[in-house]
């Protein structure tokens, strides 16, 4: 129990015993005494005075006194102002840390009955994953887990854009160039060699564009010749090509749709393999190519409904100027499908199959205005359920050098990223010194586990709606605000708890009092279950992560400043090994959270 819930009703009660009166809720706001005055909970009288007719000091003076000579669990107040500074005793204490010491899975919220799917990682076929990628799945995976942590039945999905000139542009680069290569005749991994497919196409637009540009005249106004340039890509014969094939998809052509389904089925396999070794998974996946259909049939019925409109190039629009938005198109002249129209049929499927109350779109703020549009449009259908839609919008990844770019093929690819990780992992413990006790299996499962550690947390530890730097080394430093640091406190105290258990030392709840550093962490362990909330309230996994950071330093402090299995006193030593056990099997819980594993030693 956190003590703004325990103290609200004793407030009430004093206030009734005193002046005669109920206290509505709202008047009674318990929060955390600040660091500077002594206390645990503080209560502003000043809502109370039109009940206690009396001057703020004389009113705290009077309901604090009240509550020291009722409840044993108040141990002192004092006053500053209107402010009532009350002091919870031991025996409160005590009571807490039992309850969280006994919890099997403490931090997990009651079941709320809700439904909230979460979509994340959403890859085109024509690349490998990549770093923005990597921030996308992560985040993805740790809001869904903290909206189970949250109580909610979570579904977790994937949208796979397997269609639309993106792939189509891999596709022709193969035909041009590839001489029948694949994947396994290459030893490429398959995401990857469809990707060199995809940035060997654009090497050839440029190309084709540069000799198309050079037979005109240059624009001596900037934005005429961006006009001129673009205009020569469209003319481009690659690219004029890769649109055929695009609309040769969509009629069915069977020579086009197997070479399709057989460059996708080589990305998926490379795909698999990147998710496994990130440790996610999802309940359910869609692919672009199925949905398309559905929203498109969906735009088709809301034309002639009058929602939408044609124009003369029979491409189809929805118009949102009066909404303050401006015009969208949803097909194009050709009768081709956009993002926006596959988004449409996805989410009539995914409500028709799982009545979700809440549908969150894990993507990138360069797509704020696509989901606004989308929420919108639903609704003109007449969808009530496009209220739920929440669109978790997250900065993008930069590198010290810039921003990536796909299609120069400068991005830091994620298969590459992990194994860079591994490799820092391993090269640091190794330097340590420490693992010479250690098999060699399990030396590399726990420098994959530190690897892993150290990129998920630097990510995730940063506010989602924040653009973040990623720098590698940063992020495996065994000291400061990263994943290793927690996860060599969590082995630190396995390695505690190993030793007293060898020794046949007892580990459990209550019998000695608690000194001050002692109650700072039973405080801090007691506000896990509220920050699991705070951070699902907010849908910011970033809360718990700074959560575990600071448990895992005010217990090394702890470490440092009083000795546990040394403690000749049986009782308190028997009180901090459980007060250790119940720090490591909370910073277990939040790093779950977050898909971060902790070691039982390094």
């Amino acid at each position: 129990m956190t003590p703004d819930i325990f103290i609200r009703p004793l407030v009430a009660d004093a206030i009734k015993a005193l002046y005669g009166a109920d206290a509505d809720e709202r008047m009674i706001q318990p929060q955390p005494t600040r660091k500077e005055f002594e206390g645990d909970i503080t209560i502003v009288t000043f809502p109370l005075l039109r009940i206690s007719h009396k001057s703020p000091e004389e009113t705290a003076s009077q309901i604090g006194q009240y509550l020291k000579d009722n409840c044993k669990e108040i141990d002192s107040f004092n006053v500053v102002k209107g402010f009532l500074n009350i002091k919870l005793s031991q025996d409160f204490w005590k009571e807490v840390f039992s309850d969280i010491a006994q919890a099997e899975d403490y931090g997990q919220l009651p079941p709320s009955g809700k439904t909230v799917m979460v979509e994340f990682s959403s890859p085109n076929t024509n690349k490998p994953l990549h770093l923005g990628h990597i921030r996308n799945i992560l985040l993805g995976w740790s809001i869904s887990k903290l909206m189970e942590a949250n109580g909610h039945n979570v579904v977790k999905t994937n949208i796979v854009n397997d269609r639309g000139i993106h792939i189509c542009k891999s596709m022709l680069a193969w035909q041009m160039c590839a001489g029948g290569a694949t994947p396994q005749s290459t030893g490429i991994k398959g995401d990857h060699f469809v990707g060199d497919y995809y940035v060997k196409f654009n090497n050839i637009l440029k190309e084709q564009a540069s000799e198309i540009l050079a037979k005109g005249t240059p624009e001596e106004d900037p934005d005429k010749e961006k006009a001129r340039a673009k205009e020569a890509e469209r003319q481009a014969p690659v690219q004029v090509e890769a649109q055929s094939m695009l609309r040769r998809w969509e009629q069915g052509d069977p020579q086009i749709v197997d070479l399709w389904k057989t460059m996708n089925g080589w990305v998926y396999e490379g795909f698999d393999q990147t998710y496994d070794r990130l440790g996610v998974g999802f309940d359910i996946i869609y692919y672009e190519s199925d949905t398309y259909k559905l929203g498109k049939k969906t735009v088709l019925e809301g034309l002639e409904k009058g929602v939408f409109e044609k124009h003369e190039d029979g491409s189809v629009w929805c118009d949102l100027t009066k909404d303050g938005l401006d015009q969208k198109l949803l097909l194009r002249s050709d009768g081709t499908s956009v993002y926006m129209t596959q988004d449409i049929g996805t989410a009539q499927e995914r409500y028709k199959k799982y009545h979700f109350d809440q549908m969150v779109y894990v993507v990138g703020d360069e797509q704020n205005y696509h989901f606004q549009v989308l929420k919108l449009i639903l609704s003109k259908l007449g969808f009530k359920w496009a209220d739920s839609i929440y669109h978790m919008s997250y900065g993008m990844v930069e590198l010290p050098e810039g921003k990536m770019k796909s299609r120069e093929g400068t991005v830091v690819d994620a298969d590459d990223l992990l194994q860079t990780m591994y490799e820092t992992a391993r090269e640091n413990s190794l330097e340590l010194g420490k693992l010479s006790d250690m098999e060699e299996p399990e030396k590399e499962q726990l420098f994959e586990m530190l690897g892993l550690g150290a990129l998920k947390y630097f990510i995730i530890k940063v506010d989602p709606r924040k653009k973040m730097l990623f720098n590698p080394k940063e992020s495996i430093d065994f000291n400061g605000n990263t994943g290793p640091f927690i996860q060599y406190t969590h082995a630190r105290i396995k390695s505690i708890l190993r030793r007293a258990a060898s020794q046949n030392l007892e580990c459990k709840a209550g019998g000695a009092d608690f000194n001050a550093k002692e109650i700072e962490l039973v405080k801090i362990l007691n506000s896990f279950p509220s920050k699991v909330k705070e951070a699902g309230d907010a849908m910011s996994p970033a809360l718990i992560a700074n959560y575990c950071y600071d448990l895992a330093k005010e217990f090394n402090q702890y470490y440092h400043d009083y000795s546990i299995l040394r403690e000749e006193d049986s009782n308190i030593r028997s009180q901090r090994l459980a007060m250790a056990s119940a720090i490591a099997k909370t910073l277990v819980k939040g790093m779950d959270i977050l898909g971060i594993q902790l070691p039982e030693r390094m």
